[in-house]
């Protein structure tokens, strides 16, 4: 089974987190499913960028963004080469290094 170890983020996980993840998981539903509260103001749909996270570690064991995770992701605040929208990167057999960033775009949170 593989890990997710986030890294501290002052807002969202002030201590980090290492967590097991199944196969299929999406990094969003890992981190909602431990109390990390990242903001996805599309509920999930690939229609917004705020639940934009950085891959320190096993980035090239998720499955390739598509056009339209692509697409939205030009638009994140902080953009990296190792950025994706947790809601759409699936895990797979790797252990991941997540680091949440400190802003996004929105200037409210939705808090769901």
């Amino acid at each position: 089974m593989p890990k997710i170890i986030f890294l501290p983020s002052e807002e969202h996980c002030p201590e980090g987190l290492e967590t097991q993840a199944e196969q299929g998981e999406t990094i969003l539903d890992v981190a909602l499913r431990n109390g990390i509260i990242i903001e996805h103001a599309c509920e999930k749909s690939c229609a917004c960028t705020t639940c934009h996270v950085v891959v320190r570690e096993g980035f090239d064991s998720l499955e390739e963004s598509d056009e339209l995770e692509d697409d939205m992701l030009d638009k994140a605040w902080g953009l990296e080469p190792e950025s994706r929208l947790s809601c759409q990167a699936k895990v797979e057999d790797e252990d991941l290094v997540v680091d949440i960033p400190r802003y996004t775009i929105n200037q409210v949170s939705e808090h769901h």
